[in-house]
């Protein structure tokens, strides 16, 4: 009936399920996440430059 033959088993498990998770958030997630904010805002700024004209002392 029970999943874990004993309680060292479960354990064991899920605490190498959490350092997985958080091997691949640390990695490879937040990175990725950080990338894109950084990326997206230079966008923005960029879009926003050719639209508006390049920042400067007013004309």
């Amino acid at each position: 009936m029970s999943e874990n033959v004993s309680a060292g088993t479960g354990e064991t498990r899920t605490r190498r399920d959490e350092i997985l998770a958080f091997i691949i958030l640390a990695v490879v997630i937040w990175p990725l996440i950080a990338v894109g904010i950084v990326g997206g805002y230079g966008f923005l700024v960029w879009m926003s430059q050719l639209v508006l004209g390049p920042p400067g002392p007013p004309a």
